[in-house]
């Protein structure tokens, strides 16, 4: 569990390590660490699904670390793995496609012993995802390390990082280059975007309901909080029932208000009429998502009929609640909107369907806990297979109608 220390790793530089079975992936994430972080033995196959290691890195920072599964694992149980080695590849800011000198000068057609590394370079690139071939185990081969990087330069027009970790040579151009592919403005984007600046006052109403852990807040309220208090903001905390106790203590009407998307409705008729308003579900579809196909992907809303079927994708794990707003409160208020018919599937976590085909919309969550770049893989999906998408804060602002009110970054 991450401390109030800690980067929450879904803000994390996702930097996924992936090759064949004893291509040294694990031992570069130790040499890169300076840390046993990985478990580097000589028999195939030591790392079964992928190990994510929160770090802090110098001169990277907060980063995650990916170590995955060889991907040339070709039995039935190495299927799996390479499936929750795709898996990864969908949350991964930077792939690093990792090469043993020592172990390709055994194959006899120089051609072919890299294209399951090209193939999974294509795969990246698809993504937009920038990738660094790294070849290890130079100390072993000299010679063949320079050939393998003439022949990724010759087929991907890419140039290779050549390292032992062994002898943990090569390693700070190895920091270098990844320095170099992180995306641009990698953790400059502001959940509130440029709705408020310095001094502004800001009113949160959090209701501290069922689904509120005892004794904290959940992530989404606390990282507002941290930067709103970081851009200098006036910043006040209520709880639903004293909303309407606050507004007449307060020496001027709050700049903006962020709401819980359960009370949308509510704070919407009793709110100041000069104060924006939006809720931290939305300000997480901008900060995680795409907020404009969201909203686009709402109007899906008013077409569903008593034999549609929609797709509802919480990113929590956790054990369904009593009035849970994913489970319970959006596909009541769907039903009451659609019909009583209407069919609402569940999924949770990274079960996220491959084909959305069936759905007539999916409606995702704030995915505070993942990525962004794992969202817009799953935006992505959607948008491929033409099916709306939108979230749970747009949904109910939608359904209240007052979408069309709401600030958004």
């Amino acid at each position: 569990m991450a401390t109030l220390n800690e980067t929450p790793s879904a803000n994390r530089l996702h930097i996924g390590i992936y090759g064949k079975t004893n291509s040294g992936k694990s031992s570069l994430i130790n040499a890169l660490t300076n840390q046993e972080v990985s478990i580097v033995a000589d028999v195939a196959g030591t790392t079964t699904d992928p190990v994510y290691k929160p770090m802090e890195i110098h001169p990277l920072g907060a980063c995650v670390l990916i170590d995955t599964a060889g991907f040339d694992d070709t039995s039935e149980l190495g299927t799996r793995r390479v499936e929750k080695t795709k898996l990864a590849a969908e949350k991964t800011d930077i792939a690093v496609i990792v090469l043993s000198a020592e172990e390709a000068v055994t194959c006899a057609d120089e051609q072919g012993q890299i294209q399951d590394e090209l193939k999974w370079y294509r795969f990246f690139r698809e993504k937009h995802t920038p990738v660094l071939f790294v070849i290890n185990k130079a100390d072993q081969d000299e010679e063949n390390a320079a050939r393998l990087a003439e022949m990724i330069y010759e087929e991907a027009k890419e140039d290779a990082v050549i390292i032992s970790a062994k002898k943990h040579t090569g390693i700070e151009e190895f920091k270098t280059t990844l320095i170099r592919l992180m995306p641009e403005n990698f953790g400059a984007e502001y959940i509130t975007g440029n709705l408020v600046e310095e001094d502004d006052l800001v009113l949160l109403v959090m209701p501290q309901d069922i689904q509120a852990p005892k004794g904290r807040l959940i992530l989404p309220q606390v990282q507002t909080i941290r930067e709103l208090l970081d851009k200098k903001c006036l910043v006040m905390s209520v709880t639903t029932d004293k909303f309407l106790t606050v507004l007449p203590l307060l020496a001027r009407a709050p700049k903006l208000i962020i709401t819980d998307s359960q009370v949308f409705g509510y704070v919407y008729e009793n709110k100041p009429k000069e104060s924006m308003l939006t809720s931290f579900s939305v300000l997480f579809a901008a900060y995680k998502g795409d907020l404009p196909y969201y909203v686009q992907g709402a109007k899906a809303i008013d077409s569903l009929t008593p034999d549609s079927k929609v797709l509802i994708a919480e990113c929590c794990t956790h054990a369904p609640l009593k009035e849970d707003i994913g489970r319970v409160k959006i596909p009541r208020m769907l039903k009451k909107c659609a019909g009583e018919t209407l069919t609402v599937d569940i999924v949770s976590g990274t079960d996220f369907p491959q084909n959305l085909s069936g759905y007539d919309l999916i409606i995702q969550c704030g995915a505070c806990m993942f990525n962004r770049k794992y969202v817009l893989s799953r935006i992505d999906r959607a948008k491929k297979q033409q099916v709306p998408m939108t979230n749970y804060g747009v949904t109910i602002a939608h359904l209240t109608g007052i979408l069309d009110n709401i600030s958004m970054p």
